[in-house]
């Protein structure tokens, strides 16, 4: 028995854990090996029966004897170029010709980066469309909205989740403009002068220049015009900040959900499954580990930030390699956290229980104390002096908020409409209907309702669109 990460089997699809396999990795080194040697045969220094042989044992990854060489020389990208070389006797004799290791590691890093970045933006735009469903269908449900953990005024659930939507939506775009941003190192050699290339191509119509080119158009990504070693490490500093940012917004979602599936709130909580065991100890628990799980994991992203940053920051002169330790789990294992929670926020945003009677308490509550505004709008326009009425709505106020906190029912209407001073100005039946918080929403379903057009027309085909009846 050995130690295996919580990714190697918990967290993260079986198509993400296969993208950053040994196995994978390995053959994303071939990838670029092949691009390489098929360039120098263009020009005219790589026979076709080497080319034709190294094509033919592309595949052939033998990670048994890859770890046997390596334990003999140290070296995991040798080790695996040795590998090759012996399943090729033609064509061994000129793999890596001219390359550096970061030639080859490099650009095959950002090969699975961006085949990493397509499989998270096919879940977030799952759950984006599972969002635009459940707005439609709570846009108008009123729910006691909260600011400083103190209700405030109404508003609606299907906004709130506006809310949240808006976040992701930004973040579907940035990431899809960070994927077309990423970059490889090229094929310029060990300080990315590309010196080995200029003196191998003397007197070749093909300069080095071309041969990069084509060596990333096989590989379907361009390279950055200046780079020492390896390719600039701010560029995964870039892509870890836009991994945490995905997960600052889903943080956020599944903070709420836990507040709102809290006794205190009661608002929507996370699917619980019918044998699901929510507490080892205590058989009543309903625990939200789902969304639970989701914060857990965002933190660990946002935390891999600071590596990043120092691995940019601190690779002195054309390189040190004081990074390459941590990269090997680093961005792994950014993807595999953030796939996860994208995946689960899909199953909970599909099965999330909405608790109306719940809302409706809330409501009932809290919601005649933000009414209070309208009451005083009503007043003065009905003539009465806006700083005395005021005074008095606060007095009222204050009593009724002392018998909630008694756990008593919300005393306000019964006050006010037995207030002689207001009944001088408004009736009795008025005053309830103004405290009837339900309807003091504003624009709220409005906009949820357009956040849900804009999900759509930004994600869906257009044949896939409803058309307006």
């Amino acid at each position: 028995m050995t130690y295996q990460s919580p990714f190697s089997t918990r967290y993260g699809s079986e198509k993400m854990r296969a993208l950053w396999s040994e196995a994978a990795k390995r053959r994303a080194w071939r990838r670029v090996w092949v691009a390489a040697a098929e360039a120098q045969t263009a020009a005219g220094l790589i026979s076709p029966e080497q080319i034709d042989e190294i094509k033919a044992h592309a595949q052939d990854i033998d990670l048994h004897r890859a770890a046997e060489i390596e334990a003999e020389i140290g070296h995991d990208l040798m080790a695996e170029l040795r590998t090759f070389a012996e399943q090729c006797p033609l064509g061994g004799a000129v793999l890596h010709w001219g390359m550096t290791s970061a030639d080859v590691e490099d650009n095959a890093d950002v090969v699975r980066q961006r085949a990493a970045l397509s499989i998270l933006l096919k879940a977030l735009k799952d759950l984006l469309l599972c969002f635009a469903d459940r707005i439609e269908t709570t846009a108008d449900l009123p729910v006691m909205g909260y600011t400083h953990l103190q209700p405030a005024e109404p508003t609606t659930l299907g906004y709130r989740l506006s809310n949240y939507a808006q976040d992701l939506l930004t973040q579907f775009d940035d990431l899809v403009h960070l994927q077309s941003k990423l970059r490889g190192k090229g094929i310029k050699g060990a300080v990315g002068t590309a010196a080995s290339f200029v003196e191998m191509l003397a007197g070749s119509p093909i300069t080095p220049e071309m041969l990069e080119a084509t060596v990333m158009d096989a590989l379907g990504i361009e390279a950055h015009p200046i780079t020492t070693q390896t390719y600039p490490r701010l560029q995964d500093y870039s892509l870890l900040c836009g991994l945490a940012g995905m997960a600052a917004s889903l943080h956020k979602f599944a903070f709420d959900i836990r507040l709102m599936q809290s006794p205190g709130f009661r608002a929507a909580s996370e699917p619980f499954g019918d044998r699901q065991v929510g507490s080892s100890a205590m058989p009543f628990k309903r625990n939200p580990v789902k969304t639970e799980k989701i914060c857990s994991l965002a933190r660990q992203v946002a935390a891999e930030i600071a590596i990043a940053w120092q691995n940019a920051a601190i690779t002195l002169l054309e390189r040190t390699l004081d990074d390459k330790s941590n990269r090997r789990r680093l961005i792994p294992e950014a993807f595999l956290a953030c796939e996860e929670m994208l995946c689960t926020a899909i199953s909970v945003v599909e099965g999330l229980e909405v608790d109306k009677k719940g809302c409706i308490e809330q409501l009932e509550t809290y919601g005649p104390f933000a009414a209070l505004e309208r009451v005083l709008t009503a007043l003065v326009r009905a003539g009465a002096d806006r700083q005395e009425m005021h005074e008095r709505l606060r007095q009222h106020s204050m009593v009724a908020w002392r018998a909630i906190e008694d756990s008593k029912p919300n005393p306000l209407p019964d006050q006010l409409t037995a207030d002689t001073v207001l009944l001088h100005f408004l009736q009795p039946a008025r005053i309830r209907e103004l405290l009837d918080a339900s309807s003091y929403v504003g624009l709220a379903p409005q906009r949820a309702r357009k956040m849900v057009a804009r999900i759509r027309e930004r994600l869906l085909p257009p044949q896939q669109l409803e058309l307006p009846t």
